[in-house]
């Protein structure tokens, strides 16, 4: 009897260990994507940028991490051609925008997720832009060895302030949007 409760205690013990182990899975950075969208008074852009590397951390099934770094250097207009391409490349890496010569990388990294059920989490990370760190929440659906999420950031709280109306009056059709789009798909 006394084999049997051993036996039993161990065997939930391994059972327990096993729902509760943490996995993290480093995402492959060559067929995972960024692409974003930021819009003005008259139309929008969009593009692509790269990760540079990053992990999803999974406890048993469920989602219970991330960390990413992006490679701020990639920053890449791909609705443009030619020189308006290069134009609006450069000035998005210059000090106007995002400062890749000094910041070239940013960060996000996971603080707290809640499970809302079929494989969506809603998560709460700390986005580090041009040296500035802020809070940032939103909804991450994972399925099997891919996730993906949509970011709204207001790029005012990273003290982006080209074109912005929160920094200048009178900008008219001129104004750019504080907000901008970064649709993510990471496979792992």
């Amino acid at each position: 009897m006394k084999n049997l409760k051993t036996i039993a205690v161990a065997f939930l013990t391994l059972v327990s260990f096993a729902v509760n182990a943490q996995t993290t899975k480093k995402v492959n950075v060559e067929k995972s994507k960024i692409e974003w969208i930021g819009k003005k008074v008259t139309g929008q852009h969009n593009g692509t940028i790269n990760l540079k590397d990053g992990a999803l951390v999974f406890k048993g099934k469920k989602l219970a991490g991330g960390n990413f770094t992006v490679d701020m250097t990639s920053i890449n207009t791909t609705d443009l051609e030619g020189g308006m391409k290069g134009k609006l490349d450069g000035h998005l890496k210059s000090e106007d925008f995002f400062g890749v010569e000094s910041h070239p990388t940013s960060t996000l990294v996971f603080k707290t997720i809640a499970d809302k059920g079929d494989n969506v989490y809603t998560v709460t990370a700390d986005l580090e832009i041009k040296g500035k760190t802020n809070p940032i929440v939103f909804d991450m659906t994972v399925n099997k060895d891919t996730a993906s999420a949509k970011l709204i950031v207001d790029r005012a709280k990273y003290d982006i302030k080209y074109g912005s109306g929160s920094f200048f009056d009178n900008l008219g059709d001129k104004t750019i949007y504080d907000e901008f789009e970064l649709n993510v798909t990471l496979s792992f």
